[in-house]
């Protein structure tokens, strides 16, 4: 409108020569001809020589119009980033033969209880709001089921909420504790979503580093070094995205002492928690409000898109003591109002009746692990044994490359997609994410590929 403004204060009829195709608001430019067409502009023609602004002076006038309307935007918003992960996915659309290790998310389809749940109930006409906190019936499974694999008691009447996704509950949970200007404390390589959501809630993100020769695991001293008197969230989430590592109890411990010495929060995203393998699978997952002192004071991320390969159903559910989860539930009144009804039917059957699919889907992943560590391993890309979620985090630098150019240069050239690993924070510089959410068979030909991208590169 401001464009429009600026024409209508000169003249009622323009034609304006252009050369490529764009749009500004109601105002769609076509290359094959010399109009703006618009429904605020009559679609009357004058003579090209009665009226004409050069390309170049029309482009400027635009780009400024559209900077200016820019500059009255939240800065809170506009302060961060778009994800560094998509870029990747949108080149590999265009192209063909692709295997993509890019996409976070299982390739297997939901199991069949759930799918028929999830029918059952709109066949049922089941088909308006459920309450606001969710189907009492799946709230009670989730607390039977966190009873049962972590021995953490949670009421299902007010201390469990059934969310859009853990995504929407990290939300909920950081406006519930993040006041402007206090510091949240996050280890990196992490979700590209947790730095992005403080933020969103008017909190400073604090990272914490990680490194390769800890198995990519916080400690205890690295966190305490970075608490000043604003900090007041730690942000913990493992097994890790992007970096398959899982924390061990004696680990989270320790990590427990500094948080009560401190008095902090914590949020912990567990959503990979049933996809551990190796000694972390024969010790168990290790769940934060299990942890002496931690329960009171931890906000407990979950859901059933990784387990149960539901990410396209949108349920996730937090779990923390009334006093925390009253304040969530304002935001999530007001925001969303309740999760859709006919997946909370379909995560309650999974929680009932797939569990022997849950398993059959973690033994999958862990036959593909162990095939893509020991592949890129053995062709000298060095990668430490992950443990959790379905990531392998490999060390590029050995090619010179940085995890951008390699990422680039292996999609362009051997046709697949994986993520930079400095997409996930700044130490994943010189490390490239690969999701081995994908079939044995292309996990396998990725791995051949990828070695020999690496190979061809050092020569």
């Amino acid at each position: 409108m401001v464009l429009l403004d600026i024409v209508r204060s000169a003249y009622s009829v323009v034609r304006i020569p252009y050369l490529q195709t764009s749009r500004l608001g109601n105002v769609t430019i076509r290359n094959t001809n010399y109009a703006i067409l618009s429904r605020n502009l009559p679609r009357r023609f004058v003579p090209h020589s009665a009226f004409s602004i050069p390309n170049s002076a029309f482009m400027e006038t635009a780009t400024s119009a559209a900077e200016r309307l820019a500059e009255r935007l939240s800065e809170r918003i506009r302060s961060v980033p778009q994800s560094g992960i998509r870029r990747f996915f949108e080149i590999a659309a265009t192209m063909e033969d692709v295997i993509s290790l890019g996409i976070g998310e299982p390739d297997f389809v939901s199991p069949r209880p759930i799918i028929d749940a999830a029918v059952a109930s709109l066949e049922a006409g089941k088909t308006g709001y459920t309450a606001n906190l969710g189907l009492i019936e799946l709230r009670e499974a989730v607390a039977d089921e966190m009873q049962r694999l972590y021995g953490v008691g949670y009421n299902p009447a007010n201390e469990i909420i059934v969310t859009v996704g853990a995504s929407e509950a990290m939300m909920i949970a950081m406006l519930a504790l993040v006041d402007p200007g206090e510091e949240v404390l996050i280890p990196e390589p992490c979700f590209v979503s947790y730095g992005p959501l403080a933020q969103f809630a008017g909190g400073k993100v604090v990272w914490v580093p990680t490194r390769a020769e800890n198995d990519f695991q916080v400690t205890a001293e690295d966190i305490e070094a970075r608490i000043t008197d604003k900090t007041k969230l730690l942000f913990l989430g493992y097994p890790n995205n992007p970096t398959g590592a899982v924390l061990r109890r004696e680990t989270l411990e320790k990590i427990a002492e500094v948080v009560l010495r401190h008095d902090l929060f914590v949020l912990s995203d567990e959503i990979y928690d049933r996809l551990v393998y190796g000694e972390a699978y024969n010790e168990g997952h290790t769940c934060i409000p299990s942890i002496d002192g931690l329960w009171d004071r931890t906000i407990m991320l979950n859901g059933f898109s990784k387990g149960y390969a539901m990410t396209g159903w949108r349920i996730g559910f937090a779990c923390a003591p009334k006093p925390i989860m009253d304040e969530m539930y304002k935001a999530h009144q007001y925001v969303v109002m309740s999760a859709p009804t006919m997946g909370q039917w379909g995560a309650l059957a999974g929680i009932r009746e797939a569990q022997e699919d849950v398993e059959q889907m973690r033994q999958a992943y862990d036959a593909r692990r162990r095939v893509i560590v020991d592949g890129l391993n053995a062709g000298g890309l060095s990668t430490f044994e992950p443990e959790g979620a379905f990531y392998a985090f490999p060390d590029i630098t050995s090619t010179g490359l940085s995890s951008e150019d390699f990422a680039q240069r292996l999609l362009e050239e051997e046709h697949v997609a994986c993520v930079p690993g400095d997409a996930f924070g700044p130490s994943g510089a010189g490390y490239l994410r690969c999701s081995y959410a994908n079939s044995l068979e292309n996990v396998t030909e990725a791995v051949r590929r990828i070695t020999r991208f690496a190979d061809n590169v050092r020569s």
